[in-house]
């Protein structure tokens, strides 16, 4: 029994097949690998857990989180499964409930934006990086405009890939497969061997620290999960690319469980070998340099007295981790703009006809260059935040991550509080244990959303506050004017581009099961 074909699958939702099916298994599954960026989300946000409970905290929250993001994983590949379509959760909440345009509209634009903040959060990164390069090298310090201005040139980067079209991201994905494994490799045994006194496994996994001011234990701890969820987003990318992969069916689903399964296997390899071989933890919360897993880097090296081979490796840790960064990123810009196109096929839109033909227009690569490059351009306007206030552009960049995971929540709910709205059933089935991987993933989503928004610094004053919360509600609030001004007029779901596919629900299951059984 032949699994179905793509196209076939695809005109069954009532979608023409406008894409090339030029990704691979590893091309859909370095998309997903490619978005969490395991290495490099490790890296950025090494700095929250080691100050939040310390490696007590990084390491068992590691674990627990893991396993969490795999029952997410497992619950969004299932619909991914049925629904192999670009659009992904904001397809799936619209084909479920098309009784509530509201909440498609709601998740779409959410989810598009939380798209484009990421991919500038990760370029920003990437400059942060180099300006740890350069401080390296040259020896001194970067300002915030030149940091800026890095972004910039790093977003515009992004968006050049990005108009290659699929074969081209695909083909980057892949790499940065091999480059995060074969680079993991390179940090850990280089950590490893050069470490001058390694720490003890008691260290390890039972030492506490806390920079917060919070007296509570426990809750400093559970701040310090935060790392870990922040580093495993992302697996549902490769839905985005669905209709662009071959057996979309299979492979999405199949890339969406995996990407997380594999990126548990490296990161515990690398959080060990960064927790065994860190210094000073008061070094790096005090570091000069732009990014603090620098410190980490040149402590270890130079333990001894600053040397240009300690220099050196710390310049090729450094050179690793930015460059799976930048790929990262690439990926984001990627599944934004296809988001951009999906809402622009189901009129969701402004109601100006050269928005929606502007967000379809496909270039000879068939990469959807306007949904690209406006992301590229928002992405270089938000980086001018950074100039005036690091911390207002870190509560937007905050926001993106709390903006995944309320996405991730919306399809979650759905399947846990209306079951029968999931009346198709893909390759990919959790038969009996569907339910209550749903149940779990909808506790723990809840959890982390709530989680995000509390105070991470006590007391609590203007500088350190933690301004997620006002850039949340202001999205929210901007996706809701969005509704009202032009949504509830011309957005009514997911629409059926299809001329010769246009009978009712049961017409299309009976087409799925038909497909099912060939």
């Amino acid at each position: 029994m032949s699994p179905p074909d793509a196209d076939q699958r695809l005109h069954a939702l009532g979608y023409k097949s406008e894409f090339r099916r030029d990704m691979s298994l590893f091309g859909v599954l370095g998309i997903s690998f490619c978005a969490i960026g395991i290495l490099t989300g490790m890296s950025s946000a090494l700095q929250t857990g080691l100050f939040s409970g310390g490696p007590l905290g990084l390491f068992w929250g590691w674990n627990i989180c893991s396993l969490f993001m795999l029952l997410i994983a497992l619950s969004l590949a299932e619909i991914c499964s049925a629904y192999p379509t670009m659009g992904g959760l904001y397809f799936w909440v619209c084909r479920m409930r098309p009784d509530a345009p509201f909440i498609g509209f709601c998740t779409g634009w959410i989810y598009s934006i939380a798209m484009i903040f990421t991919g500038t959060s990760g370029n920003l990164s990437v400059a942060l990086y180099l300006a740890s390069l350069i401080e390296l090298s040259l020896g001194r310090q970067i300002t915030r405009v030149e940091v800026a201005a890095l972004a910039w040139g790093i977003n515009i980067l992004s968006g050049i890939v990005n108009s290659f079209g699929t074969r081209a991201v695909g083909t980057l994905s892949a790499f940065n497969l091999w480059w995060t494994l074969g680079g993991t490799i390179v940090l850990v045994v280089t950590l490893l061997v050069k470490t001058p006194g390694k720490n003890s496994a008691s260290f390890v996994f039972t030492d506490y620290e806390n920079f917060t001011g919070w007296k509570s234990e426990g809750f400093v701890v559970l701040l310090g999960f935060l790392q870990a969820v922040y580093t495993l987003e992302g697996c549902e990318t490769a839905a985005q690319v669905a209709e662009e992969t071959t057996r979309a069916e299979i492979l999405a689903p199949l890339a969406i469980v995996s990407s997380i399964v594999g990126s548990y296997i490296v990161g515990v390899v690398y959080l060990l070998a960064l927790l065994f071989s860190v210094q000073s933890i008061p070094n790096i919360q005090q570091t000069i340099f732009a990014i603090p897993i620098a410190q980490l880097f040149f402590d270890v090296f130079n333990s001894s007295g600053e040397s240009k081979q300690g220099r050196a490796l710390t310049i090729m840790c450094l050179v690793i981790i930015a460059l799976a960064q930048f790929m990262a990123a690439v990926t984001a810009f990627a599944a934004s703009s296809r988001l951009l196109y999906a809402l622009a096929r189901d009129n969701a839109v402004p109601p100006n006809g050269r928005v929606k033909h502007g967000f379809m227009l496909l270039n000879r690569f068939q990469a959807p260059y306007v949904g690209v490059w406006t992301s590229v351009v928002v992405g270089c306007a938000v980086s001018c935040a950074y100039i005036g206030s690091p911390i207002a552009f870190n509560a937007i960049l905050s926001s993106a991550a709390i903006s995944v995971m309320l996405s991730y929540l919306q399809p979650i709910i759905i399947r846990v509080f209306w079951p029968n709205s999931f009346y198709e059933r893909g390759p990919f089935n959790l038969g009996g244990w569907s339910w209550p991987i749903n149940f779990c993933s909808f506790l723990f989503t809840t959890f982390i959303c709530i989680l995000f928004v509390l105070p991470t610094s006590h007391p609590v004053s203007s500088t350190n506050m933690n301004y997620a919360i006002v850039a949340v509600g202001a999205l929210i609030l901007l996706v809701a004017l969005g509704w009202f001004i032009w949504g509830r007029k011309t957005f009514h779901g997911s629409v059926r581009t299809l001329e010769n596919h246009r009978g009712e629900h049961e017409d299309e299951v009976k087409d799925l099961g038909r497909l099912e059984k060939e």
